[in-house]
């Protein structure tokens, strides 16, 4: 199977936010193509230090083919097939105990959504998987079996679709006659019975809130900006690139309390909660891409990347 990434959104900001020193260590945690870790290694010597890691095999198997010359010596980069909440356990095996910058590119890769197989996209007919690594529930499990309440709040809390009632419905309705198995099964449902929108496909935010479920997309996030802090040395930065609200609402709430030195009631008179200031945020706003980024590649459009530095 032939494997092509497209080019990492926001390359040169992200490289940039890291400030990246060429003697440090250095984590890529959603590794993906390898854009960033590409060039995170032109800025490093030899005793800078690289761990790149994905969840997805595709990817594992394509960088290591892409950094095999890198490989060889050892030294500047190790690729890990994992999650990212594993982050912890991965550099207590390569004995480090800080490291100076991480970077997490969020969300699907083009290449998920364009190997119709894997079964992300609304556009290719493809058995209902989604999941990014072999492990765990696929999006034919929760689309056959969940009940349906609990599919109509996963559509409306992961893919904020307000038409998540009828669709759950529509499912529930049509696997009692037939098990959907096919992405385009499910793209027949949806688009019966929600109306046509002026822009974007109606089974976009449907697909969107599966796969985040059966990823678990947030609640991952959630644990890996927690385990990120504690791994970054003074100075270190943490780049963060979203691609939606809901992946966005977490980076940008975990960065306002980092920076918080105390979440004390205004009217306690002392403090006694202990918390102190972790990080500062790098911006205050998020960057987004260029009108020419955006233009030569339009999933761009959509993407917000958020910088803090430990403290």
């Amino acid at each position: 199977m032939k494997i092509n990434y497209h080019k990492t959104v926001m390359l040169n900001e992200t490289i940039n936010f890291l400030n990246i020193k060429s003697s440090g260590v250095y984590i890529d945690a959603t590794l993906g193509g390898g854009g960033l870790s590409e060039n995170i290694i032109k800025k490093l010597d030899n005793n800078g230090k690289i761990i790149a890691i994905d969840i997805d095999k595709d990817a594992i198997e394509y960088c290591k083919k892409k950094f095999a010359k890198e490989l060889e010596n050892k030294k500047r980069i190790q690729i890990f097939n994992c999650n990212f909440i594993e982050i912890p356990e991965i550099l207590k095996k390569s004995k480090i105990n800080k490291v100076n910058g991480i970077c997490m590119d969020l969300g699907v890769s083009s290449h998920q959504i364009d190997c119709a197989s894997r079964g992300f996209s609304y556009m290719h007919d493809a058995y209902l998987d989604m999941r990014m690594g072999q492990n765990g529930k696929s999006a034919y499990d929760i689309v056959n079996f969940t009940e349906e309440n609990k599919l109509s709040n996963i559509i409306w809390q992961f893919g904020e679709e307000k038409f998540a009632k009828l669709i759950a419905k529509a499912i529930c309705r049509k696997r009692k006659i037939k098990k959907i198995e096919t992405t385009l099964e499910l793209v027949d449902i949806i688009q019966n019975v929600v109306p046509k929108r002026f822009s974007g496909h109606p089974a976009k935010k449907t697909f969107q809130a599966i796969r985040i479920f059966v990823n678990k997309e947030l609640e991952n996030l959630d644990i890996a900006l927690d385990n990120c802090i504690k791994l970054l040395s003074t100075g270190g930065r943490l780049a963060v690139l979203s691609f939606h609200s809901l992946e966005d609402r977490i980076v940008k709430q975990k960065m306002k309390f980092w920076e918080k030195n105390c979440i004390c009631p205004s009217v306690s008179p002392i403090c006694v909660c202990k918390k102190r200031q972790e990080a500062v945020i790098i911006n205050k706003k998020a960057i987004t891409a260029s009108g020419s980024e955006v233009e030569i590649n339009p999933r761009s459009k959509s993407a917000k990347l958020r910088v803090c530095e430990k403290v």
